[in-house]
């Protein structure tokens, strides 16, 4: 995720945006906003939930983050490159896939009136400490 300087593409480079894109340097947690902002309270950041989502937004779109849909609260992915996810459907973590990227879908051939610009893939179930903590249950 690289920012740009103050003007480019019409954002302003704010501290609390800054406090936002060095806190999803390097994650593959798939954080979601509120997470994201009770880490950032945690660590003393002044910042309110409603920046936390304004910024996040903000950098979807400008392509800098994936914004990850589904049951539960969205998630933000800082790796853009074309993946696949895992939502487990218990606690609603996402987590990447080492699955090949399929870039023959991006071009699919859906009928007339059709244009494909990309897909999404999203694998779902159990992830493996709700499979742990089910087991768990089942032993009591």
């Amino acid at each position: 995720m690289i920012m740009k300087e103050k003007g480019a593409r019409g954002w302003r480079w704010t501290r609390q945006r800054k406090v936002i894109v060095d806190a999803l340097r390097g994650r593959t947690d798939h954080p979601s906003a509120e997470e994201l902002y009770h880490q950032l309270k945690a660590a003393g950041a002044q910042i309110s939930l409603a920046t936390v989502y304004r910024n996040l937004r903000a950098l979807v779109r400008e392509g800098r983050l994936l914004e990850l849909k589904g049951s539960g609260p969205d998630r933000f992915d800082p790796d853009t490159s074309p993946h696949y996810h895992f939502r487990c459907s218990r606690c609603g973590r996402v987590f990447d896939v080492e699955f090949p990227y399929r870039r023959e879908l991006d071009r699919g051939d859906l009928g007339p009136g059709f244009k494909v610009l990309g897909h999404e893939l999203v694998f779902w179930g159990l992830c493996p400490d709700c499979q742990r903590g089910k087991e768990e249950e089942w032993q009591r």
